[in-house]
């Protein structure tokens, strides 16, 4: 099933969000803006917020601004992971920090935090807005753990699971709770969704970093093995590390040797156990997700939930 299916329980309420980011990047700073905003991804974390509020309330039209909120959250550390990257290509188009330098792009990230934060401020629910904080804080903490991380430890997976929960899975738990909070869920639907959207972002951003390794580089919008070319340990890697304990990969990183850093990312792309371990752990946590909400309603935005976890395991981009 594809994500124009999934979505269509709140296909409405999306298009509002579309029309909330347009009119955001047709405003001010509309030449930094209109390139971020205007491609239209797979805008899966404010359709979980809307999925999640709409499974207890109908009308969701005053959700319509945590979800613009959560989409902007995300759009932001992207264009600070470009930063921290020197990344030059994202979706297949020049990243801001290329186009603009750093400078701009590091205020255009921190501006959009800024314009989320307000969104989420006029929401007037004190509970919401904590948890917009508490993820903010979360994500930043995780990309400064990582790069003041020494390689013994980046090569771990306890470190590896803690950085994806903090970097990646809270922004998912945090969308499916706000929608939760918001629709007036009860204590347990809420903690049932927050459980979702958390085991969620797990499996997605473990068959992202499989997708590095295997994944068509015209459809990724990047080239193979860039985030290995970047320095990060993904679990393929570690998994690799976890295999041959006496090889030379620690030199290899630490001296960034290109070449080298191309040949170990061909040798994980060849070998299909590491890619089939990846898949199993991503597919467990896919698994969790479902669990996490079997005691909810089911009706076609629950399934559309079922079917989002599904999606993630088998996207190719």
């Amino acid at each position: 099933m594809e994500l124009p299916s999934i979505y269509k329980p709140v296909r409405e309420e999306l298009e509002r969000v579309e029309e909330g980011l347009l009119a955001l990047a047709k405003g001010e700073f509309s030449p930094l803006l209109q390139p971020i905003l205007q491609y239209k991804g797979k805008r899966m974390r404010p359709a979980l917020t809307l999925l999640s509020g709409k499974l207890f309330k109908q009308d969701i039209q005053s959700i319509i601004p945590m979800a613009v909120a959560i989409e902007l959250f995300h759009t932001a550390t992207l264009v600070h992971d470009d930063i921290v990257d020197n990344s030059g290509i994202r979706r297949g188009m020049p990243t801001l920090n290329r186009l603009w330098g750093h400078r701009v792009a590091l205020l255009l990230g921190d501006y959009l935090f800024s314009k989320a934060a307000e969104l989420v401020s006029n929401l007037n629910n004190r509970r919401v807005i904590k948890l917009f904080a508490q993820t903010l804080m979360r994500v930043s903490a995780a990309e400064l753990e990582q790069g003041l991380s020494p390689w013994e430890l980046k090569k771990r997976r306890h470190h590896y699971y803690r950085w994806i929960e903090d970097k990646t899975a809270s922004l998912f738990s945090a969308a499916a709770e706000s929608g939760a909070i918001l629709g007036q869920a009860s204590k347990h639907q809420i903690k049932a969704l927050k459980e979702y959207g958390f085991n969620l972002g797990l499996s997605f951003q473990i068959i992202d970093d499989i997708l590095d390794f295997i994944g068509d580089e015209e459809e990724m919008g990047k080239p193979i093995g860039s985030d290995l070319l970047q320095g990060h340990l993904t679990l393929p890697v570690i998994i690799l590390l976890e295999r041959e304990p006496d090889s030379s990969f620690k030199e290899t990183f630490a001296s960034g040797d290109i070449e080298g850093l191309k040949g170990i990312a061909q040798r994980i792309a060849q070998s299909p156990l590491i890619i089939e371990e990846c898949y199993t752990i991503a597919r467990g946590f896919a698994l969790q997700a479902t669990k996490s909400i079997e005691s909810l309603p089911f009706n076609p935005i629950s399934s559309s939930l079922i079917d989002l976890a599904h999606y993630i395991i088998s996207r190719k981009k």
